[in-house]
């Protein structure tokens, strides 16, 4: 998740563990406790991407894909930044440290800030595409929830919202509600949302305001409560369409090719919005030595929403005359090549590492989750011009994401050989040849 993000979770969770904890014997500590659990919150929620400074390790784009979301975003690794977070604000804040040497109230509720609002990070990173490998170093894997937009203004609301209304300066008050309502118009207006999205927005951030201030009192915590179970039921809803979707892509890869056998499909959500969503599948034909990638965009609910009215993707509108699913990009390549890059290239074989759905190009490889097949983004490697160069250390021991293709194929070497020469790993022509790969 974004930063933004991060940091408006942690102060929710800050100021919900605040309310639910028995007030300080006086005024003055309840307010040094206020302050010290919104702040542990918000810095706990943002601390494993710490991490970002170590993406200088290795060149780009090795040092973002592997250190990135890398140690610090272990369970492991969460443990010693509870730590160390607790252990700055013991010595860099006076009034916060006479405060936990004399309550045990807040010592334990600091505890369970900072490790609530570490431990969140990790889980809300692994809610999208992009992926977590949290059990480091038990289990090396990447998990990926396929969930949530990377910046998803539900959760900007959710708890954005009661955090402003429970701000007792009405001018202040007033400019952050106002800051969340022109942040959600424009980026609706930008195209990046649905004006049913906004709807849904509204929807959600107006009871929230009415909660905040009619119900709860000064520690009312109704308003903060309600904002994390609409996260979590936004989240509930994702899960449901995100079957669904899976469901719907299986069923159009079958009917495109049905020697095809789908090993994964990375779905990316649009933002506040459970009906679009874009994907790319990999599937393999083991028989004829190549593996499959396909891109588009689709639609749970088409009698709501249809594929075309989805908002446009960075990577470009897909294509197609189905309601529910349109293509964008496809692209076939040979297995053994893939093998053989990992096998020969260390710079390769560190980028497959990291990569879910690996185009190769001649000379360039791209992870097609942000892009289509042969397209450049933030993960494209010139492995051809790296190919000489000195392997890339300190290297990460993540697991493959695709060890699924790097494995030997069962078909016989003769039987790829004759699929490769008979020009089947052109493309399928059940997609426009426009967005075909050769």
């Amino acid at each position: 998740m974004d930063n933004i993000t991060h940091s408006v979770v942690g102060l929710g969770i800050g100021a919900l563990i605040d309310r639910s904890v028995a007030p300080e014997t006086s005024p003055d500590d309840q307010r040094v406790r206020t302050r010290l659990l919104l702040v542990l919150g918000c810095l706990a929620s943002n601390f494993p991407d710490l991490d970002l400074v170590l993406t200088h390790l290795l060149a780009p784009p090795l040092g973002y894909l592997l250190h990135h979301r890398g140690h610090t975003h272990t369970l492991l690794g969460a443990c010693g930044e509870i730590v160390v977070l607790l252990g700055l604000v013991w010595l860099l804040w006076p009034a916060a440290r006479r405060l936990l040497r004399t309550s045990g109230r807040a010592r334990g509720a600091a505890v369970v800030t900072a490790g609530v609002g570490t431990v969140l990070h990790i889980a809300m990173d692994g809610l999208n595409v992009y992926g977590v490998h949290p059990f480091w170093p038990f289990d090396p894997s990447w998990y990926y929830g396929d969930l949530v937009f990377i910046v998803e203004p539900v959760f900007w609301i959710a708890f954005g919202v009661p955090l402003a209304a429970l701000v007792r300066g009405r001018t202040t008050r007033g400019l952050l509600l106002a800051l969340l309502a022109a942040v959600s118009i424009s980026v609706t207006a930008a195209g990046f949302l649905q004006w049913g999205s906004l709807a849904g927005l509204l929807a959600l951030g107006l009871p929230l305001a009415w909660i905040a201030r009619r119900v709860d009192g000064p520690r009312g915590r109704a308003a903060p409560g309600a904002g994390l179970a609409a996260s979590l039921a936004f989240v509930g809803i994702q899960a449901v369409a995100l079957h669904e979707a899976r469901a719907i892509t299986a069923a159009a890869v079958v009917r495109l090719d049905p020697h095809d056998r789908v090993l994964d499909t990375a779905l990316s959500a649009y933002p506040a919005n459970p009906l679009c969503w874009s994907f790319v599948t990999v599937a393999v034909d083991a028989a004829h030595g190549d593996y499959h990638l396909r891109r588009g965009q689709l639609s749970v609910a088409p009698a709501i929403t249809p594929v075309a009215h989805c908002p446009a993707p960075i990577a470009g509108r897909a294509v197609g005359t189905d309601a529910r699913l349109a293509w964008q990009a496809e692209e076939r390549d040979d297995l053994a090549r893939l093998r053989g890059l990992q096998a020969t290239n260390c710079h390769f074989n560190a980028w497959m590492r990291f990569a879910r759905a690996p185009s190769v190009g001649a000379t360039t490889a791209t992870d097609a989750r942000w892009s289509p097949p042969g397209g450049r983004n933030f993960s494209t490697i010139d492995h051809a011009a790296l190919a000489a160069a000195p392997c890339p250390q300190p290297v990460p021991s993540w697991a493959y994401p695709r060890a699924d293709l790097l494995t030997a194929p069962r078909a016989s070497a003769a039987a790829a050989a004759a699929h490769r020469l008979s020009g089947a790993h052109a493309g399928s022509a059940a997609l426009p040849s426009t967005f075909q790969k050769n």
